[in-house]
């Protein structure tokens, strides 16, 4: 979806949004009430440039106001492989990126990721996938990893994990098979602004990625063998 079409369905009531570098920041009104908004748009590599921007918009947000929302709009390609961003330390950008988030949490924020373009390794890893709740648009395209990259770490032939594609959401790309797994709770469709107040208002349950991944089928032994390893049996 196009993102000044998103940002209209998402916010009826008026949204205060700017767009530099393919950075997103800014507030919207909601049902709910205001909310922080950041992002990326055109598939985004992340830069560090890039993670310090979002991180500045979360840290203006928490302390202005510790218990705003925060809404992440993502559309990311990745990380951004260069040898500048790479030389300067990409990891702790991203790092503290996530501290950002993590601290807006622990201090009364809801957030909020909704996928409406791509979602992509190190880019989505380090802002969207910390969210409490992520959904997606039907169109969205979610991959943590390419499989010829998987392919390359796991030293494992990339005609085998095709193969295992077809038959294992861990393998796979794509939106559903993300679902099935539980990493993204639910795909929005018809009313964005009302899709949105919902997951707002939801209470919070803790992490259920696990126990969704195993009621839905995509990833049938991650709850049980954590359990397991809870209590100290295995």
């Amino acid at each position: 979806m196009v993102l000044n079409a998103l940002l209209d369905q998402l916010f009826p009531q008026g949204h205060r949004i700017d767009v530099r570098d393919d950075v997103l920041s800014g507030t919207a009104s909601t049902a709910a009430g205001e909310v922080t908004v950041i992002g990326t748009a055109n598939k985004l590599e992340v830069g560090v440039d890039h993670a310090l921007a979002l991180a500045a918009t979360v840290i203006a947000s928490t302390k202005a106001d510790p218990q705003r929302p925060i809404v992440m709009l993502v559309d990311t390609a990745g990380q951004r492989l260069s040898r500048r961003d790479e030389l300067l330390g990409i990891n702790g950008y991203f790092a503290h990126l996530a501290k950002a988030l993590d601290l807006a949490r622990r201090r009364g924020a809801r957030l909020v990721s909704l996928v409406y373009g791509e979602s992509v390794s190190g880019g989505f890893l380090s802002f969207g996938l910390m969210a409490d709740s992520i959904h997606a648009l039907p169109e969205a395209q979610v991959r943590v990893m390419d499989l010829r990259a998987m392919a390359r770490v796991t030293k494992q032939p990339l005609e085998k994990l095709q193969a295992l594609s077809k038959s294992s959401p861990v393998f796979a790309p794509g939106v559903q098979n993300y679902v099935a797994m539980g990493a993204v709770e639910s795909v929005w469709e018809g009313d964005l602004a009302g899709a949105l107040v919902e997951a707002l208002q939801a209470p919070v349950a803790g992490d259920q990625r696990r126990a969704r991944g195993a009621e839905r089928g995509g990833r049938t032994r991650a709850r049980d063998v954590a359990a397991a390893v809870e209590a100290g049996e295995a």
